[in-house]
């Protein structure tokens, strides 16, 4: 596992329209293994991409950096129930966020309101870039997925 980046797979993001991210979305550049992880925000939404809900603690685990490089701390990924019973794991830099998310969403909970990951402690990585991709780069990263 990257110690920077918390993933195996130096080459697994991003996940949705790879091609078109890499070109348009500004990447933290992981300064360990080179993983691409898209940090940029969502116009609509006026969030980054690591505010969005996650259908696994796997998916949600390739962003949690970037939520950690964003906040300069070291933050948790939550396992989120809906009264419908669906999971969903999201990425908060402390419980109190957490707490808010809540009481703004009344049909979601969190059993255990602990992170089900989380690294004991956020650290900057000499190599670190947060940047967008040229079209060198871009093929190259992609042909090594």
């Amino acid at each position: 596992m990257c110690d920077e980046c918390y993933v195996d797979e130096n080459r697994i993001t991003p996940l949705l329209n790879p091609l078109d991210c890499l070109e348009t979305h500004t990447q933290y550049i992981c300064g360990t293994c080179g993983r691409c992880i898209c940090i940029e925000s969502d116009p609509k939404r006026g969030v980054q991409r690591w505010n969005f809900p996650f259908k696994s603690l796997e998916v949600a685990k390739l962003y949690l950096r970037t939520a950690d490089y964003t906040m300069k701390k070291a933050c948790g990924i939550y396992e989120i129930k809906s009264e419908e019973g669906r999971l969903s794991y999201k990425i908060f830099a402390n419980s109190m966020e957490l707490e808010l998310y809540l009481k703004r969403n009344k049909g979601k909970r969190c059993e255990s309101m602990n992170p089900v990951f989380n690294v004991k402690d956020f650290r900057e990585y000499a190599n670190t870039q947060v940047r967008k991709l040229n079209s060198d780069e871009i093929k190259k990263y992609v042909s090594e997925r």
